[in-house]
């Protein structure tokens, strides 16, 4: 095994040019492509600062801003940086109203200008007046007292007031430092208000930018890759997550961005398999064109994990994950879609907004687990302040008995039988807002058969309850595995910083935002200049989902190619795939 580290040696490289541009007080870009531990050096240059500069900063009253677009990644840089007190650490939002709060004349100023609802709901209020502007749970909202800002609204109220002289004097004055994590994801308009404002017409403030812009891939509304001759770009060529074969593969996608492995002497295996030369009937239907049939989709899945798992390839929940596009696809292949056709919003079912789905993944599902599992003093946990008291055997008894039948009805019954025996046991009882619901639903079912008119919200609400409460309660547990990651299964857009020993990616269609085969095409040629925005989005998932596995192997599945077997697809697969001392498979699936 060789004593030295490329990844190592490139990004200590890195470092020094990052130390610099600090020390110089010159405005930098540090370009971290997949497994270059792009936090890392966001958390090395406050480290940095925290040791040369703490002094100075704390007698000033003064703080290094980090900005971010999570909770979850604001709290991971307080804790590593052990909550400094120099170091302000928060989302783009509340970053921002913590600046914008203090202007409240010049915000009611220009609040009418947001928009044309604005400019009503202001007219509607009776006037600007001297109203307070506040921000708290993001429904805009105004009348005589209060004006109530939209989570949209902070953010173009923040890149107009970059604008203004004496906000930017504010701003340097209480942060002469300002980082930005992920920096491809923040807004166009204010990403170019920064760059105008603070750095081509300088402020005197040093702006550092940590991110990816090939990582870049949620919504056209975030400004991808920052460019300017005032920013200096230090590229971080290492990758300390991927075996050498799979770094190699990652550089002839991005040669203009090329990695160190960690270990020179790993391997890694990539292997392809497809479906070109599939004889049967393609989808023609939408965003589905060229695509398999569903069943024969699936096939081709059970088939591909059954040769893998026969060559070692073992599925494990915290090790390896299957990718898949669309959400829509997921519940396909976990059997949980006609649950998630009752919503409108993937909200309503991913993130429990839905009562009755937070009901079912946050109390009965886990409940029922750790009785299964005998875990008497967790299952009780779950129910929280609704903790019951054993006084008698009986009590236990009456809990034993009525949680396997539960148990068993899961499996055999409706959402709705499982909710009348819930009713009967009270093992355990509804939840509030499930128990409001339902009384809701028995009043509009009286009314329905007295003859009543039933007013337009109590139709829809009733509709949507019964279109639930049809659906096979099995789905609600297989809905339950995917939420809390108890299966291999993930979207393509859910694992974004993640990595996995193994990772198998299913290249299909199912959202007219991607085309797989288009990529492909433009990838081995020219890209139309009007198709360059969908160029980017599908060559960014891609370069996302190929970059997620570590050490062991990296599979792809391509399954929605067109008939011919050496078209120029493959051509290019080949070219960008295949690596000197890598074993790569190329087969129809089937006998």
């Amino acid at each position: 095994m060789s004593n030295t580290s490329p990844a190592l040696d490139a990004a200590r490289q890195a470092s020094k040019e990052m130390f610099e541009a600090i020390t110089s007080n010159t405005c930098f870009r540090v370009e971290a492509g997949a497994g270059a531990g792009k936090t890392h050096s966001l958390i090395e240059a406050l480290q940095y600062l925290i040791e040369n500069r703490s002094g100075d900063y704390e007698k000033r009253g003064q703080q290094i801003a980090c900005i971010t677009y999570t909770n979850v990644a604001a709290n991971e840089i307080k804790e590593r940086t052990d909550n400094h007190p120099i170091i302000f650490t928060d989302t783009i939002h509340a970053f921002s109203w913590s600046l914008l709060k203090g202007f409240q004349p010049t915000l009611r100023a220009l609040i009418p200008e947001l928009s044309d609802k604005w400019a009503t709901r202001i007219k509607e209020a009776g006037g600007i007046k001297s109203q307070k502007v506040i921000y708290d749970l993001g429904y805009p909202k105004a009348d005589e007292n209060n004006i109530e800002l939209h989570h949209d609204d902070v953010i173009k109220l923040m890149t107009k007031l970059l604008e203004k002289p004496k906000f930017k004097s504010v701003l340097k004055s209480r942060y002469p430092i300002l980082f930005i994590d992920e920096y491809q994801d923040t807004n166009i308009e204010l990403a170019e208000s920064h760059v105008s404002n603070l750095i081509v017409n300088p402020s005197g403030m040093l702006i550092g930018l940590f991110g990816d812009h090939w990582q870049r891939i949620y919504g056209s509304k975030a400004c991808g890759l920052i460019k300017n001759e005032h920013v200096q770009e230090i590229g971080k060529n290492a990758n300390f997550r991927s075996d050498k074969n799979i770094v190699e593969c990652l550089n002839r996608m991005r040669p203009e961005l090329p990695q160190y492995e960690a270990n020179p002497d790993s391997n890694g295996e990539i292997i392809v398999f497809h479906s070109n030369e599939f004889d049967g009937v393609r989808r023609t239907q939408n965003h589905w064109q060229q695509d398999l049939p569903e069943e024969d989709a699936h096939s081709y899945l059970e088939r591909v994990i059954s040769d893998l798992k026969a060559q070692g390839w073992g599925v494990e929940v915290d090790n390896s994950k299957i990718l898949m596009l669309t959400n829509n696809v997921l519940a396909a292949e976990q059997k949980y879609r006609n649950l998630i056709g009752c919503f409108r919003d993937t909200d309503d079912y991913l993130k429990k907004n839905d009562h009755y789905i937070k009901f079912f993944l946050d109390t009965v599902e886990p409940l029922c687990d750790h009785f299964s599992n005998g875990h008497y003093g967790e299952m009780f946990s779950v129910l929280g302040n609704d903790h019951p008291r054993l006084a008698r055997k009986k009590d236990k008894v009456d809990w034993s008995t009525n949680l396997k039948r539960l148990i068993e009805l899961r499996r055999t019954g409706s959402i709705r039988e499982v909710l009348e025996l819930l009713k009967k046991t009270s093992h355990p009882r509804l939840s509030a807002k499930v128990a409001s619901a339902e009384e809701r639903l028995s009043r509009i079912t009286k009314a329905e058969a007295n003859g009543e008119e039933i007013a337009e919200a109590d139709q829809k609400f009733s509709d949507k309850i019964r279109k639930i409460e049809a659906v096979s309660y099995v789905e609600v547990m297989n809905l339950y595995s995917y939420v809390e990651d108890k299966t291999p299964f993930s979207t393509k857009h859910g694992v974004k910083g993640a990595e996995f020993d193994v990772v198998l990616v299913l290249c299909g269609r199912g959202w007219n935002h991607y085309n797989w085969n288009q990529f492909l095409e433009w990838s081995g040629g020219t890209v139309p200049v009007q198709k360059q925005d969908a160029y980017e989005r599908n060559r960014n998932l891609f370069y996302v989902s190929c970059s997620r596995a570590k050490r062991n192997w990296h599979y792809f599945l391509l399954k929605s190619f067109r008939q011919q077997p050496f078209n120029k697809l493959n051509i290019f697969l080949v070219k960008i795939m295949s690596l000197a001392s890598q074993v790569q498979v190329w087969r129809p699936i089937h006998d």
